[in-house]
This record gives C-alpha cells, structure tokens and sequence, in this order.
C-alpha cells in the first residue's frame, strides 16, 4: 500500500515509532538527573535498622508488639471449634464464665455494635471468630533462616 506521493506506509509508521522512541529516550534522560531518593543522599546502611524484636515473655504471654495490638492467645486452640452456631473460645472467656474459668473477660468492646452504638450480652457478630484477629502464641524457631543484622 502506498500514500500519496509513493510513500510507503509502512515506511511512515517506523518512523513514526522511531520519532516517539527516541523522544521518550530523550525525555527520560533530561528528568533522570532530577530524581532522588525518598531517604535522600543517605545509603540503606547509613539507616537505621530494626530494634530488637521483644521476645521477653511477663507472667506466661508474650508482650505485645504495637500500640492497640490484639492479645495472643497463650494457649492451643487447634480443636476449637469457631462457626456461625458455636464459639468454644466463649465457654471461658464470655462475661458470664470468665471469673469461673479464670480467664480474662473478653473486651468490652466485643459487645458494642460499631453501626449504632449499642452494648449488647452477647457478642457482637463482627467480633464472632476471634482467630481474625488473635492468633496463638508460639515459641517456634524461625521457617527460615534469617541473616539480619544491625
């Protein structure tokens, strides 16, 4: 196929291609010089590296990790049974058992309804399967080896 004037197309669309490549090329090595780090001039070693992880363990459980962190669960649950109908975790650690079971009593907040408001008895459905957010603890040793150091 051929333009006017015996231009082949194909000749036209490379180059075409070729203008807009090379623009690209040029473009992207004008802004090269003006791109920076978001740490600055400071290399990766030069940063501040890790704290120690906190591994102390006070009265059996391990201590939490962050602000607002959800308890660790310092004991097996590998049987419990946690569905729509049943929460075993709720035969020691409800209001009504706690203190007979010498469990600490879920939070308060497990009873409030987060779209009204509401304290309610039961537990409310959004805070239903406890292991969403609690987890076991456990004292295992790593999956794999970890190399880090300061």
């Amino acid at each position: 196929m051929r333009l006017e004037g015996d231009i082949p197309v194909k000749r036209v669309l490379i180059s075409t291609i070729a203008i807009f490549a090379l623009g690209a090329v040029l473009m992207t090595s004008a802004f090269a010089g003006n791109l920076g780090s978001l740490r600055g001039d400071a290399t990766l070693s030069e940063i501040n590296a890790a704290g120690d992880i906190n591994q102390v363990i006070e009265n059996g459980r391990y201590p939490a990790n962050y602000r607002q962190q959800p308890p660790l669960i310092p004991h097996k649950i590998e049987k419990y049974q946690i569905n729509l109908k049943v929460n075993q975790c709720m035969r020691c650690h409800n209001w009504q058992f706690a203190a007979k079971e010498g469990a600490p009593k879920i939070s308060e907040t497990h009873y409030t309804d987060t779209r009204t408001g509401k304290k309610l008895d039961d537990v409310v459905a959004g805070r239903w399967f406890c292991t969403q957010c609690h987890v076991p603890q456990v004292g295992a040793e790593p999956l794999v080896e970890n190399t880090f150091s300061k």
